[in-house]
């Protein structure tokens, strides 16, 4: 899959842009503050339906202007055109898909797929459990429909759960204790699924990680991916276990009014070499490691979803040094399409130009090809 066309309208900085997509490399150039990066948002929004900066649409709509309207040509066996529509006055969205408007995300996910990566993706090996499990269910849920409604149902559960509990820890009967049975032989159910399928991932997507950090570091180092569903303090991957486990913190979990069971609980655990990369990582292997995800996450997705995703990098050289940026640079030619940000050509020479490859310079939200 390639983005053959993008268009934007009173989006960010931008007025009224477009661009004409190179199937290879697309070089965006731009200061700060210029308007590069909101192409990239534009793109990504495309894809998931979702700005991955968490800005609102107000946030998104050019100063002074009402609404703003991105646009998108895809293309893998047909054309397929993709419009973000936002009006101000109206207050309303709209995620438009070859013409008929889509009203869930889910509909979208996985039909346009995407690798984003920014120097924010230090969250990945030095953040919460909560960014890593968000990361390994973004890569299966583009990858896999089934997980995503499951997942979607489990959150579901959890709310549902959360606010029995609350109800519970005021107020114990046995109607909200019955109530509570049939939530708990749910999130169960479901519960366990997930675990087996992120079991399932991790065991296929360590291949991809090594692979992609052998790539960049030349076999000096060995990552490694646990998820360490068999540790006494996460559940294990069969429903009697899970059960046992959810009831024996029922006390606990209505006394705090809080899920403590279950795979939103769970944490990845990243190592380099055999030793924990949260604890005794240097700066350099977490930013190696953090590319490497990004990398597998790309090739993983090319093998198991319908198309190729669209790969983002967004001010990411400016992170690395030399050695990984000349090693990355390499590894792009093997990715497809691409959009990368950058503030000046001139200061990042192991970016070699094939023809093809555009460059694109963004000023002050206007557009020129170079």
């Amino acid at each position: 899959m390639i983005l053959q066309h993008l268009a934007v309208k009173n989006f960010r900085i931008h007025q009224d842009s477009e661009i004409d997509c190179s199937p290879g490399l697309n070089f965006i150039i731009g200061g700060n503050g210029e308007g590069k990066t909101s192409l990239v948002e534009a793109i990504y929004s495309l894809c998931t339906t979702k700005n991955f900066k968490g800005a609102s649409d107000i946030e998104l709509t050019r100063f002074n202007d009402s609404g703003y309207e991105v646009a998108g040509t895809f293309y893998s066996n047909a054309p397929r055109k993709v419009r973000i529509v936002y009006s101000g006055a109206e207050g309303k969205r709209n995620y438009v898909l070859d013409g008929k408007t889509v009203f869930r995300s889910s509909e979208v996910i996985g039909k346009f797929p995407v690798v984003l990566l920014t120097p924010d993706d230090f969250v990945l090996t030095q953040g919460a459990p909560s960014d890593r499990r968000k990361f390994v269910d973004s890569v299966i849920s583009q990858s896999s429909e089934y997980y995503l409604s499951q997942l979607i149902d489990y959150n579901r559960i959890l709310k549902q759960r959360t606010a029995l509990l609350n109800a519970l820890r005021e107020f114990r009967s046995n109607e909200y204790l019955a109530e509570l049975d049939a939530w708990d032989a749910q999130l169960v159910k479901i519960g366990t699924s997930l675990i087996q399928y992120r079991k399932k991932f991790i065991d296929e997507f360590q291949k991809y990680v090594t692979d992609a950090y052998r790539f960049i570091m030349e076999n000096v180092e060995l990552p490694a991916i646990e998820y360490p569903v068999l540790r006494e303090h996460v559940l294990s991957i069969d429903e009697e276990t899970f059960a046992k486990k959810l009831a024996a913190r029922r006390d606990e979990e209505i006394r705090r009014a809080a899920n403590l069971t279950g795979p939103h609980r769970d944490d990845f655990i990243f190592s380099v070499n055999g030793k924990p990369l949260k604890t005794y990582g240097s700066q350099g292997q977490h930013k190696t490691f953090q590319v490497a995800l990004r990398f597998a996450q790309f090739f993983y997705l090319k093998e198991k979803s319908a198309g190729t995703p669209v790969f983002l990098l967004d001010d990411v050289f400016g992170e690395l040094d030399t050695k990984r940026s000349v090693k990355i640079s390499a590894y792009l030619r093997e990715v497809g399409q691409a959009f990368i940000t950058i503030t000046d050509f001139s200061n990042y020479g192991f970016l070699s130009r094939l023809e093809g490859d555009k460059i694109i310079r963004v000023t002050k939200g206007t557009v020129a090809y170079e």
